[in-house]
């Protein structure tokens, strides 16, 4: 009876947590809704413990099927766990996800560009690799003689799923997210992994949050990434208080829609590329993207917006993976090294 009772806690915290981490995210998550609805029937009919395993394959593929190579693949590359003790955060140890690519192990004196991926709110970095499958689009890929190898890269962004930190510098002590991204761990993959160490040899991906992420990140260290991709992203800084403190000056220097004229001239110099999408049923971020998009324009910028069917949810993060991928890897890569 203890042993039931705990998993009921279990799940209660759980789908608690869930509600309270979607709250904030409006609408457009109807369909992960849905499925704690759902989940809510199981528990239900079918008991705790089938609840528990169908929302945890839930949460780890969104829906869709286990990610799997098609037969043609025959060289695959692999995903590896490290983790990152980080002094921008007190010390803290986080987890990053690598995808080594087709023929990483085989080719020794190689060296690889390399796309950072991140996640947004709620989500962990693993979520790429399961339910946006990234690892199987690059082996499909490179076995098409589409791109050329990359490794990617997806760092945990947050003390839990359900733990926003918006991929910034936080007021708080220890609580550097920004810094821990762009100098901890992209040191670490330098470090530990056969990289391109330089800044024309790097994408930065996010969706979501992560998107936001991207962009604020990249425009605060221009030349550090040659590319940045923002998935479902935004460009104006949430307003949330255990981060940023209220504080109108710090909201400003977050806000990528703010902080861009400033930082145009070094993106030229760099020749930073700027590749971005919203869905089109996304009402709350399209306004946002749009001006971003007529800015980047305007300040001569090398950049790419797409305003693509569909809404905030991995149908169609998931559906435009191939195209972000190549986006990214034939801006890093020339065609001529493929």
């Amino acid at each position: 009876m203890a042993a039931n009772r705990g998993r009921e806690q279990a799940f209660v915290a759980m789908v608690t947590s869930a509600a309270r981490g979607l709250e904030r995210l409006g609408a457009n998550k109807l369909a992960l809704w849905a499925a704690v609805a759902a989940a809510a029937v199981v528990a239900i009919s079918g008991g705790v413990i089938g609840t528990y395993r169908y929302l945890d394959n839930y949460w780890l593929y969104r829906g869709f099927a286990p990610p799997k190579d098609p037969a043609f693949v025959s060289t695959k590359g692999r995903l590896v766990h490290i983790d990152v003790r980080s002094p921008a955060l007190g010390g803290r140890r986080e987890a990053v996800y690598v995808y080594l690519p087709p023929g990483y192990d085989a080719q020794p004196a190689k060296r690889y560009p390399v796309v950072y991926l991140l996640h947004g709110f709620p989500g962990v970095p693993v979520t790429y690799f399961r339910a946006g499958r990234l690892g199987v689009v690059e082996d499909i890929m490179v076995a098409k003689k589409r791109i050329s190898p990359v490794i990617l890269v997806a760092p945990y962004g947050s003390t839990g799923a359900f733990t926003d930190k918006e991929w910034a510098n936080g007021v708080r002590p220890h609580e550097a997210w920004e810094t821990y991204f762009a100098h901890d761990v992209v040191h670490a993959i330098d470090s530990r992994y056969r990289t391109i160490r330089s800044g024309w040899a790097r994408a930065l991906v996010g969706l979501s949050e992560g998107g936001y992420g991207a962009l604020n990140i990249g425009l605060h260290h221009p030349g550090e990434f040659h590319v940045l991709e923002s998935w479902s992203g935004y460009e104006r800084a949430d307003d949330i208080d255990s981060i940023f403190g209220k504080h109108e000056a710090v909201l400003r220097r977050n806000s990528p829609a703010v902080t861009l004229a400033a930082a145009a001239s070094k993106l030229r110099a760099t020749h930073t590329f700027v590749w971005f999408y919203s869905g089109s049923v996304d009402k709350g971020l399209l306004p946002q993207n749009r001006e971003f998009a007529a800015a980047l324009t305007r300040l001569h910028i090398s950049s790419h917006y797409d305003v693509v069917r569909g809404g905030h949810d991995w149908a169609l993060w998931r559906g435009q993976a191939a195209k972000a991928l190549y986006a990214a890897c034939k801006h890093l890569v020339p065609f001529s090294h493929v």
